[in-house]
């Protein structure tokens, strides 16, 4: 398989994560509000917080969704992996039993379970990344390889 397929795969498993947490968040506002407001963590911010992370979320997708702009999209989506996966373990130290408050089918993931999903697809992220560096170097070479072949 090609690395641009590959990569707009991965790009595309980040979009349909992100647009669906995103949005259910949103359709679910009041929910994931009280959620956050019960997380020992993020009860200062959880106005702020219940607001900024579904955008977040939904513009990293839009990120990945445009070719010009995916690997700046796949970079976002490893450090909210990285920082979603950081907030578990640390959640892990108080309690076990806080709410997640992920949106959608992904809240009835166990915390572990949470963390084994993040941690694929923060590997996703680094394969994509990977290779969206490989394929932009490639095209940039042949860009100038192109620009001196060409009469001046």
């Amino acid at each position: 398989m090609k690395r641009t397929t590959i990569t707009e795969i991965i790009a595309l498993l980040f979009v349909i994560l992100f647009l669906y947490t995103g949005i259910s968040k949103l359709i679910e506002y009041t929910v994931f509000k009280e959620q956050i407001a019960s997380s020992p963590l993020l009860a200062p911010l959880s106005g702020f917080t219940a607001w900024s992370l579904p955008i977040a979320e939904i513009l990293v997708a839009i990120l990945l969704f445009i070719p010009r702009w995916r690997l700046k999209g796949l970079y976002a989506s490893l450090v909210l992996m990285v920082l979603f996966t950081g907030y578990i373990i640390a959640i892990l130290a108080f309690d076990e039993h806080i709410p997640c408050s992920c949106g959608g089918v992904i809240e009835l993931l166990s915390w572990k379970g949470h963390i084994l999903f993040n941690s694929v697809f923060i590997v996703l992220a680094l394969i994509g990344i990977t290779l969206a560096r490989k394929v932009s170097k490639e095209k940039s070479v042949l860009l100038n390889r192109h620009e001196l072949a060409m009469p001046r």
